[in-house]
């Protein structure tokens, strides 16, 4: 399927692009070589076959939420320039 130059223009209007007039040819061709590769997909028959989100069965790997004590602050507040008690001291941001 060969686009013309008015469908590329209209199709980058669409999706907020300026062309210039040499990405208009450049980009007409790459998307009609896209669009006859997809083409090409229809000669195959999928009318029995199952859609799936992946080849292969994949597992999700699921784990219980606990609540875990930590204490973790000291190690954090360790690494901060500056600090007042146990909280970060930043500059004022207004």
């Amino acid at each position: 399927m060969k686009l013309t130059p008015e469908e590329v223009q209209k199709i980058a209007d669409l999706a907020r692009l300026e062309l210039r007039p040499g990405e208009v040819e450049k980009y007409g061709e790459q998307l009609s070589n896209i669009l006859s590769n997809i083409e090409s997909l229809k000669k195959f028959q999928t009318d029995t076959i199952e859609p799936t989100a992946h080849a292969i069965e994949v597992p999700t790997p699921f784990r219980n939420d606990e609540v875990v004590l930590s204490d973790a602050r000291e190690l954090t507040l360790a690494n901060a320039p500056e600090r007042e008690g146990d909280l970060f001291k930043v500059a004022k941001v207004l």
